[in-house]
């Protein structure tokens, strides 16, 4: 009878590895990801993810490249907040940990809110993932699920294929913003966020930062401002 109730006893405190594929509530999600150690999971659509070792090429080094140019504009914007792997509660089936993310950090001004237990509760403003190709979840069912929940901008970046894509939802469908005749893509959500796509395709962040300087700069990024604190 002792070992029965032992054996009882040890499979209760039993807790699941999390695992590629394993199709879970958000709940039992987050029960197994507390007891992982110094790993990456994500629950997209119902399915888990459980991230690969992470190359510098092809992600580690564009990951950094992105944060510089969005940690820059988040300085420079009072009232905007800026997240690296943070894990976003979207809804009962997604809780995904993008690479980046902007959010508006204002009550009652921006949709995403940080919980009692320090996550981020709904959905950010802005999102940008690195992808190694075309045929990642980020383009996919991750891509479906942003904008099922109102992630306004979407950036993509194809690192093997060395492509960018932008997104703004509208009408409830993501479009492609398009590069102007400098080859500047303007965000809609975030005024100033200016973005010079070849110039960060080639590794070129001097001129990455001189042109989100010159968007810092405009008028439209000085009224977003006042309207962030009005």
């Amino acid at each position: 009878m002792a070992a029965s109730v032992e054996h009882g006893l040890n499979n209760s405190a039993f807790i699941p590895p999390l695992e590629s594929g394993d199709r879970l509530t958000r709940h039992e999600f987050e029960r197994r990801y507390a007891a992982m150690l110094n790993k990456k999971a994500e629950l997209i659509e119902g399915v888990v993810y459980v991230a690969s070792p992470v190359r510098f090429r092809s992600h580690g080094q564009p990951h950094g490249q992105l944060i510089t140019w969005l940690g820059v504009y988040q300085v420079s914007t009072p009232g905007v907040a800026l997240g690296d792997n943070a894990t976003v509660r979207l809804d009962l089936d997604n809780e995904p940990q993008p690479d980046v993310l902007l959010l508006i950090d204002k009550p009652n001004r921006g949709q995403a809110q940080i919980s009692e237990d320090d996550y981020v509760e709904g959905a950010p403003e802005l999102v940008a993932e690195v992808a190694a190709s075309s045929a990642s979840i980020d383009l996919y069912d991750k891509k479906r699920a942003y904008r099922r929940n109102g992630v306004q901008e979407y950036i993509v970046w194809q690192t093997l294929e060395n492509k960018l894509d932008w997104f703004c939802l509208q009408n409830g469908e993501y479009l492609p913003l398009v590069a102007d005749a400098d080859g500047v893509i303007k965000s809609t959500v975030f005024p100033g966020l200016w973005l010079a796509v070849t110039s960060l395709l080639t590794g070129d962040m001097t001129t990455v930062l001189a042109v989100l300087q010159q968007g810092l700069n405009s008028k439209e990024h000085t009224e977003f401002v006042g309207r962030l604190f009005r």
